[in-house]
């Protein structure tokens, strides 16, 4: 089951990763949330270091600790 974050608008969001190769060959993880679940890009948990945050906005984002 993915990670779900519930704003304070009452909206549910899932967390996910998508593994994206760089120019210079490097893979990088880039974190992002959803309203609805992409089977295979689902996270279980908030990767170690970071942590949720709510924008303004109602947008949920992850930032380091």
């Amino acid at each position: 089951m993915a990670y779900s974050f519930k704003n304070s608008k009452g909206k549910e969001y899932f967390l996910h990763v998508k593994k994206v190769k760089r120019a210079s060959g490097k893979e990088t993880e880039l974190f992002y949330f959803t309203t609805e679940i992409r089977k295979g890009q689902e996270v279980e948990k908030v990767p170690a270091g970071k942590k949720v945050i709510e924008l303004p906005s109602g947008l949920p984002v992850l930032k380091k600790v």
